[in-house]
């Protein structure tokens, strides 16, 4: 018994030094403090960071900075910095490259300027010493981020300009302290800035040019290894991280370029970056924000009053520094008050640059220990403000956003359901990925996967429990299991038919099909089934020839024909094309005449997004083969065909699928048909209306004309 009791005693001996004890105490921690705190209205960050403050060195001593919690911190750091520059929208970031420099000049020069005389004159430190930490006030770490996530506010403006903003601010920090620190070493001279720059340009060569030929290669070859995509991004992360430091700038600035990097590789709605946000919202970005916790020691303010004195002036100027930077940058780039709070939270907490910089400078005995405490407490204060903003702005811009989604006359877009017919499970994963890309983030209906049993037998339950089966399995297999699935079976003769009916019991406003085999030497490529379920179905319909990765390719080519704009599912598919160049953070290269591009760009602004269209002339079908022979192999062309019957329907449409299916088999297809029978009234008229005879008594004549000639060219 007391060799038990002595066992517990040491176990429990404070701090604890179990790492497995140590683990699970911060697990628990990540579990409750968050619940606990939430319902006294206090975010979720900061409870974890007073969670650290209380069960840390200086608190009741729980909890030890070891070099298990060093490197779990470090990680969730570097994660955070990952998933900020992964989550931003490029075709934001491109479009307001401009804002951004703007901003982040504005967030590093207003904090220095109002932080030196204050550090010089009031705090009475030397000149260099006020540089270095005025140049301190500048730096700041997104660590409110998680907050924007939450409410899904990701691409909104204001924060790819605040995102933007904050590397620039950030490197440029920490150039001030390479000088600083290489002068007082002796080493500033031009050797030292030549042998940087020279360091610095290796490895952004290696972020942009190495990396994402790399990555194009890894996605194509491992297509299928869902485990391994995620342990490639992890290498990428801390590699770039490791050649950051290497050359000569902060860890965190290789974590977010490699962020940028790989952002066009891993759509937001993809399982991937399900995988990613989980592991690091669930671990290690909570680690990091307990490890910020356990550096603040809040009795030193009891106990000196130097350190309250000069905590509270570093704090004040501090924030007084980032609100005039981030209410500049609202009045000249002319965004809302709930934007300009945005930027406010999200720029105004110290982290992970702040504490490099003092660090640094208190090792390098520029400044003191008092100056290092009150830094630690300035980072505790300035990440509650920045969570409780950044929390009230994200409310209100969500509100904003609501209200103006609400105004766009689609009303399925809410309630959209995609129906996924399957002919060959070994399609179902690409076709589910194209699905979850294009699905509106609004619609809470699962994507449904319809299998038909067309040969039944005396037995077809034990045939449907076995293509359940399959189903699931294959789903598992590909690991979709994080994607709402519907698995929808039924038995029918006539698989168009079945199709049909089942997407008229499911609601269905969308089908997706695979790309039909072709049965025939013939001139039609499409298949009976697919043929005589577009006759039939009123639904949108997309087939796709999806051979490779749909996340590695540069550009998404739109070819609408004449007349596109009046079909009633037109703005349906167009914004189903807007959703992936979002998705992918692609520029759309788009092929229509001037007044069907002027209805994509009315109805492009009045989606809010800000994507890339670079317009072409497209005069009629008869230059189709032209505009055919400019698409390359690492394009997603959408060519949006019509019904016979339908408004924008013409006679050289008939060729359109054979065309299409010459081209090389590596580039991704897509052949979408507008929704027809729109409840919307304004397309009434049209209905009483229609060109159908006139189409099909084109298509004969021009059936016997062919007949003709080539009875004419025996005859020869």
């Amino acid at each position: 018994m007391e060799t038990f009791q002595e066992l517990l005693r040491q176990q429990f001996q404070l701090p604890l030094q179990n790492p497995v004890l140590v683990f699970a105490l911060i697990l628990i921690i990540i579990l409750l403090a968050p619940i606990l705190l939430r319902r006294l209205k206090v975010p979720g960050i900061i409870g974890l960071i007073i969670a650290g403050v209380l069960f840390g060195p200086h608190g009741l001593n729980v909890l030890a900075k070891t070099s298990a919690v060093d490197l779990f911190s470090t990680i969730g750091m570097l994660y955070l910095m990952f998933i900020t520059g992964l989550e931003l929208d490029l075709s934001d970031f491109r479009k307001h490259s401009l804002k951004s420099v703007g901003f982040g000049f504005a967030t590093f020069l207003i904090p220095l300027a109002v932080g030196l005389p204050v550090c010089y004159y009031i705090l009475g430190f030397d000149f260099i010493p006020s540089l270095l930490i005025a140049a301190m006030f500048s730096a700041h770490t997104l660590i409110a981020y998680p907050v924007v996530l939450s409410y899904g506010i990701s691409r909104n403006e204001a924060l790819a300009v605040t995102v933007g903003g904050t590397i620039l601010t950030d490197t440029a920090v920490l150039l001030v302290l390479a000088a600083i620190t290489g002068s007082r070493s002796g080493g500033l001279n031009t050797g030292f800035w030549l042998s940087m720059a020279a360091s610095v340009t290796v490895f952004l060569v290696i972020m942009f040019v190495v990396i994402p030929r790399l990555a194009r290669w890894f996605f194509n070859r491992l297509e299928g290894e869902k485990s391994s995509h995620y342990i490639f991004i992890l290498v990428i992360v801390f590699l770039a991280a490791f050649l950051s430091q290497i050359a000569g700038l902060e860890p965190i600035i290789g974590a977010f370029l490699a962020g940028l990097v790989l952002n066009r590789f891993i759509p937001a709605s993809s399982v991937l970056m399900n995988r990613i946000q989980f592991v690091g919202n669930s671990l290690f970005i909570p680690f990091f924000l307990i490890s910020v916790g356990m550096l603040i020691d809040v009795g030193s303010l009891l106990r000196d009053f130097t350190v309250f004195w000069i905590a509270l002036v570093i704090t004040v100027v501090a924030l007084v520094g980032k609100y005039l930077a981030a209410r500049f940058t609202q009045v000249i780039f002319h965004f809302s008050r709930s934007q300009g709070m945005l930027i406010f939270g999200l720029s105004t907490s110290r982290v992970a640059a702040t504490l490099a910089v003092v660090l640094v400078a208190y090792e390098a005995g520029i400044v003191g220990r008092e100056l290092l405490e009150a830094t630690v407490l300035l980072i505790l204060v300035t990440c509650l403000i920045a969570a409780v903003v950044t929390e009230t702005a994200a409310k209100r811009i969500l509100n904003e956003q609501n209200a103006k989604e609400e105004e766009i006359p689609l009303p399925c877009m809410i309630h959209e359901s995609v129906l996924i017919p399957v002919v060959n499970i070994a399609s179902l994963r690409n076709l589910l990925d194209f699905s979850v890309l294009i699905k509106e983030s609004r619609s809470d209906v699962p994507v449904k996967i319809l299998s038909i049993i067309n040969k039944p037998d005396e037995d077809t339950e034990a045939q449907l429990t076995l293509q359940r089966r399959r189903l699931e399995d294959e789903l598992i297999r590909i690991g979709a299991t994080g994607t709402p699935v519907e698995l929808v079976l039924t038995v029918d003769q006539n698989i168009p038919s079945g199709i049909n009916r089942v997407s008229r019991e499911q609601e269905s406003t969308t089908l997706i099909l695979g790309w039909p085999v072709k049965e025939s030497l013939s001139d039609r490529v499409f298949g009976p089934l697919t043929e005589r379920l577009i006759e039939a179905s009123e639904k949108t319909i997309f087939i796709c020839r999806l051979s490779k990765p749909i996340n590695t390719r540069k550009r998404i080519v739109v070819i609408c024909p004449p007349y596109a704009e009046l079909e009633p599912g037109f703005q349906y598919v167009m914004r189903k094309a807007f959703n992936l160049a979002a998705e992918l953070s692609l520029p759309i290269n788009l092929y229509a005449r001037p007044r069907t591009r002027d209805r994509i760009e009315e109805f492009r602004a009045a989606t809010g997004l800000n994507i890339l269209i670079r317009n072409n002339d497209f005069k009629d079908w008869a230059h189709f083969d032209e505009i055919v022979k400019k698409l390359k192999l690492d394009d997603l062309a959408l060519f949006l065909a019509a019904r016979p019957g339908s408004v924008s329907y013409n006679p050289h449409m008939h060729h359109l699928v054979r065309q299409v299916n010459e081209l090389d088999y590596e580039m991704t297809l897509i052949v979408s048909y507008p929704m027809v029978n729109s409840p919307d009234e304004k397309f009434d008229a049209y209905r009483d209306f229609t060109v159908e005879p006139v189409t099909r008594s084109m298509e004969a004549f021009n059936r016997v004309q062919r007949r003709l000639g080539k009875a004419i060219h025996k005859a020869e």
